[in-house]
This record gives structure tokens, sequence and C-alpha cells, in this order.
């Protein structure tokens, strides 16, 4: 009768399963783009920027991700980005200077340099390959790369069926 049992050997196997798409940014993504304050969609105005910047309805990014670009092919000084932050930081959860498709990025790095790696010391460690969110690869390489001094091993992909990145070296007793 003992020999019917189902075990479980891949909840019994100490695997650690990371899932990066808990990490996703689910926050709305707010635009703000600096074309639109562009006189001829080329020059800066200070005066009229100003003026425009006071007359903004900042409130409509709170509690969204906000992030800070140019579409136009003009030069806009590093001030007036940082005008544009100052004035969105009390309202939004965060602002970025990237083009919007990189925000997903940059948010996975800023998650990934604050995560608490000393829970995974010594851990063989499952990456998650499989998702419902569009997670960039360059957080598949940064969590990578962030474990490989201190797991045991790193694996990529589903418990039952994984593939083989990294296992450390054994020490000679």
């Amino acid at each position: 009768m003992a020999e019917d049992l189902l075990v479980n050997r891949v909840a019994n196997s100490g695997l650690l399963t990371l899932n990066l798409e808990e990490w996703f940014p689910d926050e709305e993504l707010a635009h703000f783009d600096m074309k639109n304050y562009l006189f001829m969609a080329l020059i800066l105005k200070e005066k009229e920027f100003r003026e425009a910047l006071s007359a903004h309805d900042w409130q409509q990014y709170a509690h969204k991700n906000l992030v800070l670009y140019c579409s136009a092919d003009a030069i806009v000084p590093y001030w007036a980005f940082m005008l544009v932050a100052i004035k969105a930081a009390p309202f939004a959860k965060r602002v970025v200077q990237c083009a919007p498709e990189q925000f997903v990025e940059r948010a996975y790095a800023e998650a990934l340099a604050r995560l608490d790696l000393s829970q995974y010391a010594d851990k063989r460690i499952v990456i998650k390959g499989c998702s419902q969110k569009p997670v960039p690869i360059s957080a598949y390489v940064e969590l990578a790369r962030l474990l490989t001094p201190i797991a045991k091993s790193i694996m990529y992909g589903e418990p039952c069926s994984t593939v083989p990145l990294y296992k450390q070296a054994r020490t000679a007793v």
C-alpha cells in the first residue's frame, strides 16, 4: 500500500521557484512627450514652457508611472526634463526619463537592484520561464547574473521541466 502513494518529487526537491512576473509594474503607464511643449517641434522656449507646466493638470498622474521622453528630433535641455520630474513627483508613483518601450526594463532593473539576495544563498533556484506578462529578457539576464555568485544551482523553466544553467562547483572535503 505504501508504494501506491503518489509522491510529488518536485515539491520535495527543495527547489525555489522565482517568478519574474511578480515584479511586473502593474500600475498604469502615463506619457509626457516633451514634443508637445516645443515651438515648431524644435525649440523649447523657457518662459512658455514654464507657463504650460504651471497650467498642467499634474493630478492626472496620481498613482501612475510616468515616462518622460521627446518623440521629436530636437535637443531638449536636461533641466526641462528635471523640471517636469519635480512637478510630477508629488503625484506619480515613479517618474522615469526613457523611451516608453524601455520603461518595463528600467522598472525591472530597479526592482532587482532592491532584491534581498541573502534569501537565495546556497539554494537550488528555478527561474520560471512561462509568463503571461511581457517580462523583458534583460530581467532574466540580470536575475541570473545576481544569483550566480550565491546560488547552489540555477535552472530555467518549470520545476517539472528545467534547463540547467549553473551549478556551484563542489569544494573538496
